[in-house]
């Protein structure tokens, strides 16, 4: 690489390459479980016991069965790169798309005329899922240290 464009490169360190997936991942659950829990909340004169069940109960499915084998699929490539590694690698290039398309769903979904509890169950389910994958990001990280 052409030393002149060379220093404009975002690499950092594979640690801190870690450290920012876990709290990317962290802070998007965290999101979503917030709009969840302030739906439900809202709903005070529903029973909202079954749909914050079903949340959780969705986002240790998703979990279990999706986003840790995705979690560590992006920790193993973030630790066979060598040297430093551009902050925006954390996730492979292709995976930019899939996400402006989980979040404009996002957006459509929260504009829908879909009940706000209904659409806990999902925002719950994903958000609890991320949050959960994130902890191996965090567990990686401090043992890189």
């Amino acid at each position: 690489m052409n030393p002149n464009i060379k220093k404009f490169d975002p690499a950092v360190d594979k640690r801190i390459l870690v450290a920012v997936s876990g709290t990317i991942w962290t802070a998007v659950g965290i999101l979503l479980c917030n709009h969840a829990v302030n739906w439900l909340s809202e709903a005070m004169n529903q029973n909202v016991l079954w749909p914050g069940s079903a949340g959780i109960i969705l986002a240790l499915c998703i979990h279990h069965f999706g986003f840790v084998k995705l979690a560590d699929k992006n920790i193993k490539r973030i630790m066979d790169k060598e040297g430093k590694v551009c902050i925006f690698g954390f996730q492979p290039w292709k995976s930019y798309f899939i996400i402006l398309i989980m979040v404009g769903m996002g957006i459509i979904l929260r504009q829908s005329s879909i009940p706000k509890p209904y659409l806990s169950i999902i925002y719950m389910g994903f958000g609890g899922a991320m949050f959960l994958s994130s902890l191996r990001y965090h567990r990686i990280f401090l043992k890189l240290l």
